[in-house]
């Protein structure tokens, strides 16, 4: 976004290294210390420059019921920059951020999973904020058509929605097709925290069902690491020699494992479009997903990868023994159509482009 030319001011807390960009400015904190002087530093900016503003902003401050001194710390920084657009990333904070507006700053939120699927589903007070605030917004950003209609549920207007789909820097991630091996274990690869809407229970089941069939495999599950539950559910199943929890590896790592990878499985209940499989459709490694979310945008069922029930463990199964069945042309005529549908639909530039349109249409459209 900073290379077209926009100036981008990145708000908020500092988890390691963050990368120089021109047109790029990082107004972060990342401990005790650096909080206090960024707050030092823009309570005296404003006080000089913009008192008024800040008189206004610390009596918004004052009828809140957060701690106040954190509340000065997030909100100095973007009132004393103010830019024309503030771009919320997480729906569920739309409740501090909302006073934007009242300094002349479009306020748009992304449309994640968690936030609109089930969060509001489990959290009354998050739902009832939802359909309070969502009219009062300036535009959406979806990551999927399927997150739009969940986020009309709670009063999110059509016409402010677009969907802006995740773009992969596709230079950065060559395509290659696969020489699977003969007579070697399908190599399979799930990835995500252990959470239940990550479904590992139903793909655990499939795997005992996939052993039962007399498949030859191995599956490595990255980022559950030694959940408990997962390890008691495996042991049940006496999976101990076929599956392999692994924790957080690094985005590179990933990469190395989905390339290794025969077949990636997306067994959730609950996503937008993981970011994963568009990763391993741009890689060259077949995905079998659930047919949750918007995932039925990105795969085209038996022609750049398979779609299967949510909470369906013999589906999953029967996709996997299918896989391992494949001839080699077949698995790699499916892979390069998975590759086009990315670099059509899931390029960065694409998505850079349709973003600046969103912010324009907000900047030119009145309430």
């Amino acid at each position: 976004m900073a290379a077209t030319g926009s100036q981008v001011f990145i708000f908020g807390l500092k988890k390691g290294s963050v990368p120089s960009l021109p047109n790029s400015t990082y107004i972060t904190y990342s401990n005790k210390l650096s909080k206090l002087l960024l707050l030092i530093r823009y309570t005296f900016l404003l006080f000089l420059i913009k008192p008024k503003e800040k008189r206004k902003l610390d009596k918004i401050i004052s009828r809140s019921k957060k701690r106040q001194l954190v509340l000065r710390l997030k909100y100095y920084p973007v009132l004393y920059h103010c830019p024309d657009v503030f771009h919320l990333q997480w729906a569920k904070s739309i409740e501090d951020w909302i006073w934007v507006q009242q300094f002349g700053m479009k306020l748009i939120i992304s449309l994640r999973g968690a936030h609109i699927n089930y969060s509001p589903l489990a959290d009354s007070k998050i739902a009832k904020t939802y359909k309070a605030l969502f009219p009062k917004v300036d535009g959406f950003h979806a990551v999927s058509k399927a997150i739009s209609l969940e986020a009309m549920k709670y009063n999110a207007a059509l016409h402010k929605i677009n969907v802006v789909y995740s773009g992969l820097e596709l230079e950065k991630m060559p395509f290659q097709l696969k020489i699977v091996e003969v007579n070697t274990p399908l190599k399979i690869l799930s990835i995500g925290r252990a959470h239940w809407k990550k479904g590992y229970t139903y793909a655990l089941n499939s795997a005992y069902f996939l052993k039962v069939a007399g498949v030859n495999f191995q599956y490595t599950i990255v980022g559950v690491g030694t959940d408990e539950e997962l390890i008691y559910h495996r042991s049940q199943l006496e999976l101990e020699n076929e599956v392999l929890f692994l924790e957080k590896l690094s985005f590179e790592e990933v990469i190395v494992s989905i390339r290794q990878a025969d077949v990636l499985l997306l067994p959730s209940v609950e996503e937008g479009i993981a970011n994963v499989v568009l990763e391993a459709m741009a890689l060259g490694t077949l995905v079998i997903s659930t047919n949750c979310g918007g995932m039925n945008e990105v795969i085209v069922d038996n022609e750049n990868g398979f779609l299967v029930p949510i909470r369906n463990a013999e589906a999953m199964a029967s996709a996997l023994k299918r896989i391992s069945e494949l001839p080699l042309p077949t698995y790699q005529k499916i892979a390069t159509s998975a590759r086009n549908t990315i670099e059509d639909q899931h390029n960065h530039k694409r998505m850079i482009v349709e973003m600046l349109d969103l912010y324009q249409k907000v900047l030119i459209t009145e309430q």
